[in-house]
């Protein structure tokens, strides 16, 4: 073993977040940067999350237009999938997203260190490299971005049957004949209509009364219309409780449903009930630092742990995960860190899309939570077969609604459930951002036939 080396500051994983700030510390004056990374450089955004799942969502989108070739007056003949073709495509664009990233990391004048780390003590690292061989390594400075991984349920047999999770799925050359997705969040509804799409039978087992728990029922009502609609089973209140494979190699998967028990016969396991923080094998009690039973890293507003000069951005921290927010914590600790300001999460806006099709576009309060809140709200709700762009372009599945705080005037959150409700719901952002009050979109002048120009009907939808 080496002697321990000093450096300036310390990142480990080199996601959305911690590259960009590895890089701006080497900029900002920090002479000796590490980045110790144990997989891809470019994080779960790159590899294994937005990138890959997006570019496929785009192929199933195309099969399902194909499919309904006939309903824009056009002949496309039989629609077969080459999942070997799509899955190249996603490659292919994975890896030229991941050197990116990996080239200028490198050409900052970053320490890359290709390994895993766990602390050994305070401020002290252990590194072993995916070469071979160990470093240690320590310093003053140190930013944890470890990011999280799929969950293993607990369902009986589980260990005894091949399992996919949001990660294998995308390598599959073939389309299941029966796909059964267990867990009806953002992951499990994109992969499950995406397959769908390919020309799997789809089956959603959920424990909670609705998918997207933290949406509005009215919200998530539709969207469940919309998944059966494009014949996808959705089990709600369901719960797994032992799964087995019988000699052909078909997955048995026993369910308690409100009506009883139930047996589905799939091909394909999806597991997607939730994510768990890379904490594990890191050791943060090594040096001190708190997390909570969950194993997330416990962050102030300022994202900084209980330990002096360590940090946590990204979903190791908890909270919402996105890559957007792992980004804007690279943002805060910049300004923190190297231009000595007093940037915080405080009341930050967390706006994300759900890129099922159409797509569900969410920011700000939903009306379930304006009301806990004890707020006097108005609900302003329209049906996207309003919207002229929507039944020109026949996509009128949906619905715009926004809560508006009755006093002032202010936009309070927004769900767009429709075509490209994430472009949308970002018109009302920036709204929100800039306080305007819902009378500006109401009576703006937008251009037609947009989607935006729906806000000008939305605004003159209000429920009471």
């Amino acid at each position: 073993m080496a002697d321990i080396q000093v450096y300036d500051a310390i990142v480990i994983g080199a996601g959305q977040g911690g590259g960009p700030l590895s890089s701006a510390l080497v900029e900002g004056g920090k002479k000796k940067v590490a980045m110790i990374e144990r997989e891809h450089v470019g994080g779960t955004c790159v590899n294994e999350g937005c990138t890959p799942t997006k570019t496929m969502v785009a192929s199933a989108k195309v099969a399902y237009l194909a499919r309904r070739a006939d309903d824009y007056g056009v002949s496309t003949g039989p629609l077969s999938i080459d999942m070997s073709v799509v899955r190249k495509r996603k490659r292919d664009i994975v890896e030229s997203f991941r050197s990116g990233s990996e080239n200028r990391l490198v050409g900052s004048g970053v320490d890359l260190l290709m390994g895993e780390a766990s602390f050994t003590g305070p401020k002290r690292l252990r590194v072993k490299l995916n070469d071979g061989g160990e470093r240690e390594i320590t310093a003053d400075t140190i930013i944890i971005n470890t990011g999280m991984r799929p969950a293993h349920p607990d369902i009986e047999g589980l260990d005894g049957v091949p399992t996919l999770d949001s990660t294998s799925i995308m390598e599959l050359d073939t389309v299941p004949e029966h796909l059964i997705v267990v867990g009806g969040g953002y992951i499990g509804l994109e992969f499950g209509q995406m397959f769908r799409r390919f020309g799997s039978n789809v089956t959603v087992v959920h424990r909670g009364k609705q998918v997207l728990a933290r949406e509005d029922k009215d919200v998530t009502d539709e969207v469940e219309k919309i998944l059966r609609e494009d014949d996808i089973e959705v089990l709600l209140q369901t719960i797994p409780t032992h799964v087995e494979r019988d000699a052909e190699g078909r997955i048995h998967l026993s369910v308690k449903t409100p009506d009883g028990t139930r047996t589905l016969i799939g091909s394909h396991l999806l597991l997607a009930s939730g994510r768990v923080p890379n904490t594990d094998v890191l050791n943060p009690a090594a040096t001190g630092v708190n997390m909570d039973k969950q194993g997330c890293i416990q962050v102030n507003d300022a994202l900084e742990t209980n330990v002096p000069g360590i940090y946590a951005i990204g979903d190791v921290k908890g909270g919402p995960a996105f890559t957007h927010i792992s980004y804007d914590d690279y943002r805060i600790l910049k300004t923190n860190l190297l231009e000595h300001g007093s940037a915080s999460i405080h009341n930050r806006m967390v706006p994300y899309t759900v890129f099922i099709d159409p797509q569900l576009g969410r920011v700000g309060l939903t009306e379930e939570e304006a009301r806990a809140q004890g707020r006097a709200i108005r609900v302003a709700k329209m049906p996207m077969t309003y919207v002229a762009r929507a039944l020109e372009t026949d996509e009128t599945r949906g619905l715009m609604k926004a809560i508006v705080d009755k006093d002032t005037d202010q936009i309070l959150g927004a769900a767009i459930l429709g075509i490209e409700g994430g472009e949308v719901m970002a018109c009302l952002q920036i709204a929100m951002m800039g306080k305007l009050p819902y009378t500006a979109l109401r009576d703006a002048t937008f251009s037609h036939p947009n989607l935006s120009e729906a806000l000008n009907n939305l605004f003159g939808m209000f429920e009471d």
